[in-house]
């Protein structure tokens, strides 16, 4: 233990925290799978909801750069 504690006083806590993540012992892991299936529920209703609304999507972001362009009064 005297190496891991002279090794975390060169390497900063990051050291002892990798060392318990690799042991098993940090509780503060993330939960993977939980965030793998957030990521895809979101990505999900990102599909959904420009399904829904595609053509006032599409018309309101060629407004906007039509605006910016100077392209809508012509």
């Amino acid at each position: 233990m005297v190496q891991a504690q002279l090794l975390a006083a060169w390497f900063g806590t990051g050291y002892l925290r990798a060392q318990r993540r690799v042991r098993g012992i940090d509780h503060t892991r993330g939960d993977v799978p939980g965030w793998v299936m957030v990521t895809v529920m979101s990505a999900g209703l990102v599909v959904v909801i420009f399904g829904v609304f595609k053509a006032k999507i599409t018309d309101a972001i060629g407004n906007a750069i039509d605006s910016v362009t100077g392209e809508a009064g012509n």
